[in-house]
This record gives C-alpha cells, structure tokens and sequence, in this order.
C-alpha cells in the first residue's frame, strides 16, 4: 500500500531530488529540471511549482538559506533541502521501485469504450497510433543514444524503460490489429452488428448470453 505522505504529488519528489546537488531558487529548479526532461517522466503543472516548493518547507523537507538578487528582478529565495527532505526522498524513491501503483492512461480509457466505434475505424485508428508510436520510439533512442557515450547507463534507465514501454505496446497494437484485420477476432460479428444496428452495448452482451445473437445474414 502506498504511503499517505505529507506532500503527496510527483513533483515534490522531483524537486527534492534537484536539491539533492546543491541549493537553487524557484527559477533554477525548475531549469534543471526541464533541462533533464523530468517533463517527460511525469505530469508536471509549472504552476504548481510555488505551491509545492511552500509546502515541502512548511513540512520541514526544506529550509531557507538566503536569497539572491539580479538585476532589477525580484529577490528570489533560496531553498536547502533538510536531512527530513532528503530521508523523504529516498524513501518515496524505494516505494515506486518497489511496490506497483495504478496508473490511468488514457489509451486505456479509450480501449474501454472501443465498442462504440466499428471494427474497422478502430483498425485503422490504432493504424495510426502504430505510426506515431514508431515516430515516438525512433526519437527516443535517438536521444538516447546521445548520451549514452557520455553518461553512464544508470542515469538512463527511466529512457530505457520508456522505449521498452513503447516497443510493448507497438507489438500488443500490432497483434490486435492483426486479429481485426484477419476477422479472427473473437465476437467480431457482435461488434460490427452492435454499431451497425446501433444496439446498446449491455443488451448485446446479454443476448450473446441467452444464445439470441445471429450473425448478420
């Protein structure tokens, strides 16, 4: 079971993580963190970030050490993360590793209401997810392989797992199209007279169930 934390949003954990190098402002965590595609890792809402950072000292995760001004820009605090930021962090690090948590993803919820859409435009929409998939995953070892002469592997693994996540879903899309495109899909006829009659969803299932379904003729 996932631990109720204090602070319990993602870019808590990435900011106290930032901190771990040295103390920075507000601006400059947010630089070093889109400059190391953290964006890329989880949802970050920018405009959380103030709030987040406020509440992570209100916790004792992190402290003011001072603050800087440049130029005629506001004075901007300076933030240390506290032996309590740095336990949190670590702690919160081992629970993701090691323990699996729900995740909503919206291909998912789509997959949850394919049904209204006939086989065939289903078919071809995942066609075109498969193309943007290929376009995802070729840009993301072409990053990868940029860095993989100059930084060792273990600040790539999130990049490694990514691509592997991505080289999953080609091959399940791929195979599901597959059996749309053979007409080996099981209850294939259902679904085509489901949309083409316009039948509701629930009442088809529970003809299949009192054997009422035929196949179109």
């Amino acid at each position: 079971m996932a631990t109720k934390r204090k602070v319990n949003n993602l870019l808590a954990l990435a900011v106290l993580s930032t901190l771990f190098e040295r103390p920075m402002h507000r601006y400059e965590i947010a630089a070093v963190m889109r400059e190391r595609g953290k964006d890329r890792d989880m949802d970050i809402k920018w405009g959380s970030l103030y709030t987040v950072v406020q509440n992570l000292e209100k916790h004792g995760f992190l402290e003011i050490t001072g603050s800087e001004r440049d130029g005629a820009r506001p004075e901007r605090t300076i933030y240390a993360i506290t032996p309590a930021g740095r336990e949190e962090a670590l702690d919160w690090t081992r629970e993701l590793l090691s323990t699996p948590q729900p995740t909503h993803n919206p291909f998912v919820a789509g997959l949850g209401i394919a049904a209204a859409l006939p086989p065939d435009e289903v078919n071809a929409l995942l066609g075109r997810r498969l193309e943007r998939l290929t376009e995802r995953i070729t840009a993301a070892r072409a990053e990868s392989d940029k860095y993989r002469t100059v930084v060792p592997r273990l600040f790539l693994i999130e990049a490694e797992f990514g691509i592997a996540m991505l080289e999953a879903e080609i091959e399940w899309v791929r195979a599901l199209r597959a059996d749309l495109s053979s007409g080996t899909f099981p209850d294939i006829d259902m679904w085509r007279r489901v949309t083409s009659e316009n039948l509701d969803v629930q009442e088809a299932i529970k003809m299949v169930e009192r054997g009422e379904f035929t196949k179109p003729t």
